[in-house]
């Protein structure tokens, strides 16, 4: 614990003698970091195989390739981003010049959970690194293999008192959250997030939280049911389910239910065999918690039509659709964060507003249909972090889109240019001639309210 106050410390220090600051030295560690990925790669393979029985493709696309594509954005886009931002100056400042500085915070910490351990730590590591702050991160204990393999980047591409990292348990948590940082940009369930927000408050640090919660896909009578089935399959099942913005439950027109659940159980067939337990393309539960609280779910009300296997030795959860689902039963109270897909038939597309209306703002909303008025009407009429229409969770490859939730869904958004304005504070400066001295604003007010006015209105 001490180890934990004494790095606070370093990096406080560290960011004062003014290194960070410099262009130059962020992309150099940008680079660093980049080249540090590359040649862990397949340590990072072998951690995701025994952490989640990730396959390679999977590791590739969802983790590493996100972070070489966001380092490789930053990497070009770093110095324009920097740079003071000019700005109009109104009359009141005649003769003036306005500009935003784009400065760092600090120091700041990341902490990050199990599911995309290695996204969720490095990601935010580099609007971190981008905006000139130093780092503290804290990768999930529960996927403890990539933890390592994330400290040994960590501790190889970086000085210790510019970027730390701390792997443990729950205390080691408390150990860090007792620290005072600039920023905590924490991600995670709801219910740590409040814990994070409740500590931060003790400094008034910002906080970023990017959560979760009940992302719900709609799909009406118009989509093409082919192609909804195959990206809502993949959207879901992905990570074996455990994904933040997975869909969460499906809400589909009673014209097109069954082609649609004949759809996605045939997609499950055909991408993992009539036996997804064989499968090597199909991942694995975290911890034997999640196998137990995932077979609740699944057999607390519904029917079963497509997958229902569980193998709790292995950590197997299979890909399962169930229909019959009613909004009161226990798998439509918290998120699933599995391979778990309650369907929910509807007639009218009000009812489906309603109900989405009544929970709170999920991460991510999916729409199906190529009706411009349906869309236009559900968009209009719910909130949430983000979503896509006819696709699911490729919205997150767009580093030109904000990824963030809103509501209980989380707060603050990063990727792309996101995440260097997430990490920096932006400082407003007005730079006034001396060459004159207007005294409109100054007393005595005799005679100057209508000029004012007619400046100001």
């Amino acid at each position: 614990m001490d180890s934990i106050a004494k790095a606070a410390s370093a990096h406080r220090d560290f960011f004062r003698q003014g290194h960070t600051r410099s262009v130059g030295f962020r992309l150099e560690y940008l680079h660093r970091l980049r080249k540090s990925l590359l040649r862990h790669e397949d340590d990072l393979y072998e951690a995701f195989w025994q952490d989640l029985r990730k396959p390679k493709m999977e590791t590739f696309a969802t983790e590493i390739g996100i972070l070489l594509k966001e380092i490789r954005h930053h990497v070009k886009k770093l110095k324009k981003w920097a740079k003071p931002t000019r700005v109009p100056t109104d009359l009141l400042n005649f003769y003036a010049t306005s500009r935003i500085i784009h400065e760092p915070y600090g120091v700041v910490m990341i902490m990050s959970p199990w599911n995309y351990p290695l996204q969720l730590s490095l990601l935010p590591l580099i609007g971190a690194i981008s905006a000139g702050n130093c780092a503290l991160v804290k990768p999930a204990h529960y996927s403890a293999r990539v933890s390592d393999v994330i400290r040994m980047m960590i501790h190889e591409a970086f000085p210790s008192e510019y970027v730390s990292v701390f792997t443990g348990n729950r205390q080691v948590n408390q150990a860090i959250l007792d620290q005072r940082f600039d920023l905590i940009f924490f991600t995670g369930s709801i219910g740590l997030g409040k814990i994070v927000m409740e500590k931060a408050a003790k400094y008034l640090t910002p906080v970023v939280l990017e959560l979760g919660g009940k992302s719900p896909c709609i799909v009406e009578r118009d989509a093409d049911i082919a192609i909804a089935a195959q990206r809502i399959a993949f959207g879901k099942f992905l990570n074996a389910g455990q994904t933040c913005i997975a869909p969460d439950h499906l809400f589909v027109h009673s014209s097109v239910k069954k082609p649609l659940i004949d759809g996605i159980s045939s997609w499950i067939e055909k991408c993992h065999g009539k036996d997804p337990e064989k499968s090597p393309d199909y991942g694995r539960i975290i911890n034997h918690a999640q196998v137990d609280r995932l077979d609740y779910l699944m057999r607390s009300g519904g029917t079963i039509v497509c997958g229902g296997k569980v193998d709790r030795q292995t950590r197997y959860v299979a890909p399962t659709l169930i229909d019959n689902i009613k909004i009161n039963d226990p798998i439509m109270q918290e998120e699933i964060f599995g391979p778990l897909l309650p369907v929910i038939e509807f007639r009218r597309l009000e009812q489906v507003i309603e109900t989405i209306n009544r929970g709170e703002k999920p991460l991510a909303m999916y729409v199906f249909t190529d009706s411009k008025s349906r869309m236009d009407r559900i968009l209009s009429c719910t909130s949430s972090g983000g979503g896509c229409i006819n696709d699911t969770i490729m919205h997150v490859a767009n580093p030109s889109l904000p990824f963030g939730g809103v509501g209980h869904s989380g707060m603050g958004m990063y990727h792309g240019q996101y995440s260097f304005n997430t990490f920096s504070h932006h400082r407003s400066i007005l730079k006034k001639t001396t060459r004159f001295n207007t005294t409109v604003p100054y007393p005595p007010y005799k005679n100057k309210l209508r000029f004012v006015r007619w400046m100001l209105s």
